[in-house]
């Protein structure tokens, strides 16, 4: 069942906020800034980017990353990917990894 756009502009705006302190907690070499309402930027040394988006139309967060454009929406509890099913949190940990040359983990619990 789809959110009202408030529920979503709160999940999405906690998400975010969530994420920004994942990575800035875990010791990655990286640079997190909320560019205004609903966009994450995640600069890494050398010029690369993870971008990390809400899209309130479709109910979903977008990540554009080094390995590709991804899909989470809401499944009542996680954030999913729209194609394969995988976690927001675990994804991002391959995708910071891969960028940061190092092994990170957001995952719950850090």
């Amino acid at each position: 069942m789809p959110m009202d756009e408030s529920e979503f502009t709160r999940l999405a705006e906690q998400v975010l906020q969530d994420i920004e302190r994942r990575i800035e907690s875990c010791g990655v070499d990286a640079d997190c800034q909320l560019k205004g309402s609903g966009v994450l930027e995640v600069e890494f040394p050398g010029g690369a980017r993870i971008i990390v988006n809400s899209q309130a139309a479709m109910q979903e967060i977008w990540v554009a990353a080094k390995s590709g454009g991804y899909h989470f929406r809401r499944d009542g509890v996680r954030w999913v990917d729209t194609r394969d099913g995988g976690e927001l949190f675990a994804a991002l940990s391959g995708y910071v990894s891969q960028q940061a040359g190092e092994t990170v983990n957001l995952a719950e619990g850090n």
